[in-house]
């Protein structure tokens, strides 16, 4: 197997493994099993964890700002894009109620951790937050679009925690629910406001 695919599996088994056991909990030697390489050909790719945290950082942030940027490009209108991100609660479902957030579960980790890489984690909430934004500012909400964005990262982070610690009853696609009327209410108060200008 060439390097650069050895150095992607390894990365790709990773962020499963610090999802699902959380990264302070995930040896060298669990991705290395995972992999299926020694821990000699392991350190050819990476020196130490932290290499391999900041890897997978730099994964997710790709990975989220291509999605992202996928919705917008397919020309789907700021509101359809907004709908969207909050859908990704119930297409991440099984995931969510199993694990949480991939991307709240590692910032709260490495915060606690105080880890040198719990900025990078916070860049994927920076990329969502500053996405959104520029979301509601085209639905016409500029003067409050910030806030609006920081709604929905908090109640969909909110929402994702609480499936996670009740991951038998159906509250999960009640707040989605909910999210999206909240969007529809957002979306026409502002075309009330602008019919009447």
């Amino acid at each position: 197997m060439p390097a650069s695919a050895t150095r992607e599996k390894i990365v790709t088994s990773a962020d499963r493994l610090f999802y699902e056991r959380g990264f302070e909990a995930t040896s060298f030697a669990d991705v290395a099993e995972a992999v299926g390489i020694s821990r000699g050909n392991f350190y050819y790719h990476f020196k130490t964890k932290d290499q391999i945290l900041d890897a997978v950082i730099e994964r997710r942030i790709k990975d989220r700002h291509d999605m992202l940027d996928v919705w917008v490009d397919d020309g789907q209108t700021p509101k359809q894009c907004v709908a969207n991100f909050i859908g990704i609660l119930l297409m991440n479902n099984n995931k969510i109620r199993s694990f949480g957030c991939p991307i709240g579960t590692l910032f709260s980790e490495l915060a606690k951790l105080d880890h040198p890489s719990g900025s990078g984690a916070r860049e994927l909430f920076d990329l969502f937050r500053a996405w959104l934004r520029r979301r509601f500012e085209d639905i016409g909400r500029s003067h409050d679009a910030d806030a609006l964005a920081m709604h929905i990262l908090a109640r969909s982070q909110g929402a994702a925690t609480l499936a996670n610690a009740y991951p038998d009853e159906p509250f999960l696609e009640r707040e989605v629910e909910q999210m999206l009327a909240w969007l529809d209410a957002v979306a026409d108060q502002n075309a009330q406001e602008n019919q009447k200008a």
